[in-house]
């Protein structure tokens, strides 16, 4: 039985969450991933091309770490920026609250 098109589903799972930043579903294909594989591994040697799927994985599995390090980067970037201009973001709520004639809906 050729391993490799359970494998090629594997990577494309991470390809797709990851493109799309769905975060919970790259999350739940990476935790589901070591258990998919056991179960595989479970059925003999690896042929040439299921170890070359496995490859195509990894760099998948790479991608995806990449880019959801990037994510996070950027998300830690607005972040801080919030923080930062944390005081100029209330002094402005504030002063628009007290305008005179103004309706705050």
């Amino acid at each position: 039985m050729d391993r490799s098109l359970v494998i090629g589903r594997l990577g494309a799972q991470l390809d797709t969450a990851a493109s799309g930043a769905d975060w919970d579903g790259l999350d739940l294909a990476v935790r589901d991933l070591p258990r998919q594989l056991r179960a595989l591994a479970v059925k003999g040697p690896w042929s040439a091309a299921e170890r070359a799927a496995l490859q195509r994985l990894r760099a998948s599995h790479d991608r995806a770490a990449q880019t959801g390090a990037a994510a996070a980067a950027d998300l830690q970037a607005r972040m801080d920026e919030m923080r930062d201009n944390k005081e100029g973001w209330i002094a402005y709520a504030l002063a628009g609250e007290t305008e005179p004639g103004e309706i705050v809906q």
